[in-house]
């Protein structure tokens, strides 16, 4: 019997070692201290290293801001997904991107190692949420629809089934298409049934 650790192992053992995030940086709005992003990362990155994990936070392509999604890739191959993270630019400039990326980035790692965040609102990406000012049109969004159900049909694992759903949700949330949200859920359901009888057959 193989006496390496898997992945979930290692996170257990991991977590055991988290540091609290320390509030080393000041925010002059709330006159607080917060943890900044260096100090969230310095709280858990030694841990995961010596149980042979691996700490990668990559971004996927978004229109009005940016989204952020945790990854821990462990030394056997095995890796584990904290989901996607999605914060739109207060400003469409690059420090109002710079801004909302380190935001993004921060809360992802707090949400995806299990460290509750601290009572701040310390980035400039969380002062006021713009609302969007286009709306999809009913073909946009019928077209967008159909782009979705497509992907998630072609979708061969339930990993690839996420991908395809996750980004459509953020969309949806972000125009208030709740009826769009409902129906591409109700699919992803459908082709993950699909997907879990040609895996007992």
């Amino acid at each position: 019997m193989s006496t390496s650790k898997t992945i979930y192992q290692s996170l257990v053992a991991a977590q055991k070692n988290f540091e609290a995030a320390a509030k080393t940086s000041n925010n002059p709005h709330f006159r607080s201290k917060y943890a900044a992003l260096d100090a969230c990362v310095d709280a858990v990155k030694d841990a995961l290293n010596n149980e042979g994990i691996f700490l990668l936070q990559k971004t996927h392509e978004c229109n009005d801001g940016v989204m952020v999604e945790t990854i821990f890739i462990h030394e056997s191959g095995e890796q584990i997904s904290g989901g996607l993270l999605h914060v739109p630019a207060s400003k469409h400039d690059a420090p109002g991107y710079g801004s909302a990326l380190t935001y993004a980035r921060r809360y992802s790692l707090l949400a995806a190692c299990g460290i509750a965040p601290e009572d701040d609102d310390g980035n400039a990406a969380t002062k006021s949420l713009p609302k969007p000012k286009w709306q999809p049109s009913e073909a946009e969004v019928n077209f967008k629809l159909e782009a979705v159900r497509a992907e998630m049909q072609d979708a061969k694992t339930t990993d690839d089934l996420r991908k395809a759903l996750d980004p459509a949700r953020e969309w949806a949330k972000l125009y208030g298409l709740a009826k769009f949200n409902n129906e591409i859920v109700e699919f992803a359901k459908e082709c993950a049934n699909a997907l879990n009888t040609k895996e007992e057959k």
